[in-house]
């Protein structure tokens, strides 16, 4: 039994082994080339099963889809003269498995990409430093890096179909990150905030400037607004003061006497006020007409009399209440001088 188990392992392994040299599959994401004696013999492009010739004739697949690729971070001079740090990737495909492998064959497929990689590597910087170095900086961060990019791509691929004619194909190039190099940033950085700050001073002033204009403007129209609005008081109050005047004029002119009675009512009340002092003439008393009886006034009897040199006499009118030609208190008189004695 046992000699018998051994023979079915050997013949299922031999079996196993001869399909697989004879027999392989192409995956549908992959392309193969049947290589005899280390030389390509055929292309696979259909995906399925497929027949090989044991131990004369091997299979070398390749990916058919696109494969992307990080190409190492180059120093490139702008247009402007900026030196940028530049890292960038590209996104490919092989188109001719046949051609590929002629021009980068090598053991196996792993090393074949990578020879490739390192190719296009090389194709994709010079590319780069020579489309980039037609642009200022500011171009290469902004949105027109897709039109630089495009034109990369284009040229690349034509390097590639006049120089190695390598069977594959670049899709895109893309820049990952532009920056500049550590030590060129703190004096970018430093004359990028200098001239914000000149930017910002300028805005400012500016700001100040049309504040004034402002400001300005606004204090003369509120100047005229005011003069205007005295003005149109002054005529409106002009007016008011006219019809009042006509008003009055019409009223006491019905009865001129007791307009006269009111006007020296009004003029008694301010200034016979508490403490004031009033000098009259003697020989006129038409002001204090209404204070006297039946229209007549009688002048006080004055208290005192100054001096020539002295200012003018003090009349003292008489209380409250009291009419005139009643009698005033008679002040007490100085004992007339004693004549001399016959004794």
């Amino acid at each position: 039994m046992k000699i018998s188990l051994s023979m079915v392992i050997v013949i299922i392994v031999a079996l196993y082994l001869l399909v697989s040299s004879v027999f392989f599959t192409v995956d549908q994401t992959q392309r193969a080339i049947v290589l005899q004696f280390g030389q390509p013999v055929g292309e696979v492009r259909e995906p399925g099963l497929h027949i090989k010739i044991p131990v004369i004739q091997r299979v070398v697949s390749f990916e058919n889809r696109l494969m992307e690729y990080d190409v190492a971070a180059a120093e490139i001079y702008s247009g402007d003269k900026k030196n940028l740090v530049v890292d960038a990737f590209v996104r490919w495909r092989i188109d001719d498995p046949l051609l590929f492998y002629q021009r980068f064959k090598s053991e196996n497929s792993f090393s074949i990409i990578e020879e490739a990689k390192s190719r296009l590597g090389g194709i994709i910087v010079g590319e780069l430093r020579r489309e980039l170095g037609l642009h200022n900086m500011a171009d290469i961060i902004s949105q027109n890096r897709g039109s630089i990019m495009e034109i990369v791509t284009d040229f690349s691929n034509r390097k590639l179909l006049e120089d190695t004619n390598a069977g594959l194909t670049v899709i895109d190039v893309r820049i990952k990150r532009a920056d500049l190099p550590p030590q060129n940033q703190k004096a970018v950085y430093d004359r990028m905030r200098t001239e914000r700050e000149q930017q910002a001073t300028k805005y400012r002033s500016e700001g100040r400037r049309n504040g004034q204009m402002i400001m300005a403007e606004t204090d003369r129209s509120v100047r005229e607004t005011l003069a205007e609005a005295e003005r149109q008081s002054q005529v409106i109050r002009g007016e008011a003061d006219s019809e009042a005047a006509a008003i009055y004029a019409q009223a006491f002119g019905q009865d001129p006497e007791f307009y006269s009675f009111k006007r020296s009512l009004e003029s008694y009340q301010t200034v016979l006020g508490e403490r004031n002092v009033i000098l009259l003439d003697p020989d006129n008393m038409e002001y204090l007409r209404y204070l006297g009886r039946s229209g007549e006034y009688t002048l006080p009897e004055v208290l005192y009399t100054p001096s020539p040199a002295e200012k003018p006499a003090e009349v003292v009118l008489p209380p409250v209440g009291q009419e005139a030609g009643e009698s005033q208190p008679a002040a007490a008189s100085a004992p007339e001088p004693s004549q001399p004695s016959d004794h």
